[in-house]
């Protein structure tokens, strides 16, 4: 098993009575880790559509905002200047064909 886990979860094995052997990953393998946890979190919602596997997965997209060296502030604001440009999800709006006048 190798998986990217919570920094309490070796401690958390380890109060359980059982033992755990881990590792601490390079920056690149940090930032690999990641992205393939991000998909696993998503995975884990799309099967659950659970409010906490939307935690796990804002959290995975936080600590990749972290190590990438940006800030939630900017993550949030580019959020809301895409919003203001395009427009948010509210209105359920399903595209289902686009045409190209000009051929």
């Amino acid at each position: 098993m190798q998986k990217l886990v919570r920094d309490k979860i070796t401690d958390i094995i380890q109060q359980s009575g059982k033992q755990c052997r881990w590792e601490t990953v390079s920056h690149e393998e940090y930032l690999r880790l990641l992205d393939e946890k991000l998909q696993e979190e998503l995975m884990e919602y799309e099967e659950s559509h659970s409010l906490e596997e939307l935690a796990d997965l804002l959290e995975v997209m936080r600590a990749i905002v972290q190590v990438r060296g940006w800030s939630l502030e900017e993550l949030e604001q580019l959020r809301v200047d895409k919003a203001i440009q395009r427009g948010g999800f509210d209105g359920k709006i399903l595209l289902k064909e686009v045409e190209d006048y000009h051929a």
